[in-house]
């Protein structure tokens, strides 16, 4: 059986992109009997950008609740959140930084993005691919799912691996590998760049409908009259339809846009109720989890002691080939 490990910062309610490009294809994943499944809460990872703690709260809560609305099963699988297992993950993160060289972290992609402002850049930031690495190596998986932009971290992760087997002549910390779905696109955002909570250019799947469509609303289109036909192609909003349609329901918009009379403004109506009706058992969902939190966090709780016993192997083990 394979360990999957993968981890979603509590930076924000997750948007579509998170839903399309990570957290659906990792239940999924999930699924298959011969995995076995380890997906985490990354609030630690958060305080590098987040120095308000109930916003933290807010956004972990909202995060876990759109794993279980969108079907992660907690019964055959582990789903924690990474600070309440911090003494394990930091301490491992301590024992990797003395094994992890300088000139590594400095061209980290996490450090370089930032870097032309070294004023904004905390000491969490840097070491933010050895905590990663801790994250990854606590709990001997085999498996992380990776965007491409993540490729270079995982590949981090396992060079400070092999230095800590190399250097301490045991064969204890497991290398993962990166599964990279070449299938998942980068989720476009309503401006056209990355969907991104950084960018404020999201889709909440799980906002109130007002809100929703409002959001819909903003996606940038060109000045074509409403007359007109319109390429499908060259559209933004088309292209968002796209990952979310039917084919059948795609087809009908298609032709909509050829024939003409058909607007900017109805393809993103149509788009916000296609999102309502292919998500709406998720949004019902959601919101049972986070008005009532005590059911969220027992499952959360379960998990962490499930994480608890495998972290703490993991340290007694590190800490004895270290002599401690």
């Amino acid at each position: 059986m394979s360990r999957i490990l993968t981890g979603i910062q509590s930076s924000g309610r997750p948007h579509l992109g998170n839903l399309l490009g990570a957290i659906l294809p990792a239940i999924q994943l999930s699924q298959n009997p011969n995995n076995e499944s380890f997906f985490f809460i990354a609030d630690l990872h958060s305080l590098t950008s987040i120095k308000d703690g109930q916003l933290l709260k807010t956004n972990t809560n909202a995060i876990a609740a759109a794993w279980l609305a969108c079907g992660f099963d907690t019964s055959k699988n582990c789903f924690y959140r990474q600070s309440a297992l911090a003494p394990f993950h930091t301490e491992l993160a301590w024992h990797l930084n003395c094994f992890t060289p300088f000139p590594m972290l400095s061209n980290a992609t996490s450090f370089k993005d930032k870097s032309e402002n070294l004023a904004d850049v905390n000491a969490g930031l840097f070491t933010y691919p050895v905590l990663q690495a801790a994250d990854i190596l606590l709990y001997q998986a085999n498996i992380v799912p990776v965007g491409k932009d993540q490729k270079q971290h995982l590949e981090i992760t396992k060079e400070i691996a092999k230095a800590f087997n190399h250097k301490m002549k045991v064969d204890l910390l497991v290398l993962p590998e990166a599964k990279i779905d070449e299938n998942v696109m980068v989720i476009p955002g309503t401006d056209g760049r990355k969907m991104s909570k950084s960018y404020h250019n999201f889709i909440d799947i799980f906002e109130t409908e007002k809100n929703l469509l409002k959001q819909i609303k903003t996606i940038v289109s060109d000045s074509t009259p409403l007359e007109e036909p319109k390429n499908p192609d060259q559209d933004l909003t088309f292209s968002l339809l796209s990952l979310v349609a039917s084919e059948s329901d795609l087809k009908t918009i298609r032709e909509k846009y050829l024939a003409g009379g058909y607007g900017y403004g109805h393809a993103k109506k149509d788009l916000f109720e296609i999102i309502l009706e292919k998500f709406k058992q998720e949004r019902l969902l959601f919101n049972h989890y986070l008005e009532n939190l005590d059911e969220l966090h027992l499952k959360l709780t379960e998990g962490e002691q499930k994480a608890k016993a495998i972290a703490e192997k993991t340290i007694k083990s590190v800490r004895e080939v270290l002599g401690y």
